[in-house]
């Protein structure tokens, strides 16, 4: 019997490229569990699987001067213990780790048991919780070449993408979001936690934009404005990103490495506009930057954004769809979920020496 344990959360980004791998891992593992944090979404996300789901104490670094940060050796201390008593429970064969905060007390509780972790980061250069666990790792897969070059164990393998994205159709799609063919759709998402800046300056811009398109818009948790305009839908959340994209002509998103992937795998024009330095570590300027260089996006700093450069931006990108396409075929964007797999069936069975 052959046993696997997934781990990662605190954004939908470092929990749901662990469902593109499942239907993978279902051939090769008997027992899959997952483990995470009590109150965190990929709790949520991981709900409608089948996936056995386990809770650990978890905290986060707060870039910049909080007491709060004071409590995280006393609860991480906390979470690899509960961890480890998991863990000893379940005996897994291998530990995937998707990275963030979430991940990094199963991770610690993993070496001092000798269960092999493979991880996995997505962004262009590698997070702090990654950056860790990278020392207790056999290996460290990786979407961008630039983070594997940044670790003695690094493997640039892709990204993980559900067949789902690829399977989804327009008209069905567009159904669902009550949407028309009439006009072209715009996909505006600011990640699984939203983003106020892109949500305020959208609706700001929204009367001149449905004129000539529709918005579709998913605007993050608590953050629906209430607005009915004919040709606008918005949404906290969705599990069925594949038709949300499946719906669209072009996308306007923050540049979370996976949606980045997501939306380059299905050759969607996008106006990235990135986390700004200073709310985060700077991985979304460089992974905007990367996409930009090779002509698969446009990018608009936050610093500029405003209803008039907004719709400038939207205009110029949909103009130049056909430029996209080519840049698209020139660059094609592997799905490397079946690719992890197999890695992660290599550790079955294996025996540990406690």
């Amino acid at each position: 019997m052959a046993t696997i344990v997934l781990t990662g959360g605190g954004t939908a980004g470092h929990v749901t490229p662990h469902l593109a791998l499942l239907p993978y891992l279902k051939k090769d593992f008997d027992k899959i569990y997952y483990i995470g944090s009590f109150g965190g979404m990929e709790k949520n996300i991981i709900a409608n699987t089948g996936v056995k789901y386990y809770s650990v104490p978890c905290v986060k670094l707060i870039r910049k001067f909080t007491f709060k940060n004071f409590t995280i050796p006393f609860t991480l201390c906390k979470g690899v213990a509960e961890a480890g008593k998991i863990l000893d429970e379940l005996k897994p064969d291998v530990i995937f780790s998707k990275g963030g905060y979430v991940a990094l007390p199963v991770v610690l509780a993993a070496k001092k048991r000798r269960i092999p972790v493979i991880c996995h980061e997505s962004d262009y250069s590698v997070g702090l919780a990654n950056k860790i666990s990278a020392r207790y790792c056999e290996k460290v897969l990786t979407s961008f070449p630039s983070a594997a070059k940044s670790l003695k164990n690094g493997v640039c393998i892709g990204a993980p993408l559900k067949n789902s994205l690829f399977t989804a159709t327009k008209a069905d799609s567009l159904k669902i979001f009550g949407l028309s063919n009439k006009k072209p759709v715009i996909l505006v998402t600011g990640g699984s936690l939203g983003a106020k800046a892109i949500n305020d300056c959208i609706r700001g811009a929204l009367d001149e934009l449905l004129q000539k398109y529709q918005v579709l818009h998913i605007c993050g948790k608590g953050n629906l404005s209430g607005i009915k305009k004919s040709g606008y839908f918005e949404i906290e959340f969705t599990d069925k990103m594949e038709n949300a994209f499946a719906s669209s002509d072009i996308c306007v998103s923050r540049a979370g490495a996976n949606t980045v992937f997501e939306m380059a795998s299905l050759k969607k024009p996008m106006l990235l506009i990135p986390l700004p330095k200073g709310v985060s570590r700077g991985d979304q300027l460089l992974n905007a930057e990367y996409f930009e260089n090779k002509g698969l996006a446009k990018v608009l700093p936050q610093e500029n954004l405003t209803p008039a450069t907004l719709v400038r931006a939207i205009d110029e990108l949909f103009c130049n769809s056909l430029r996209f396409a080519e840049k698209f075929k020139a660059h094609p964007v592997k799905n490397a979920a079946s690719d992890i797999a197999v890695i992660l069936a290599g550790y079955k069975n294996r025996k540990r020496t406690d």
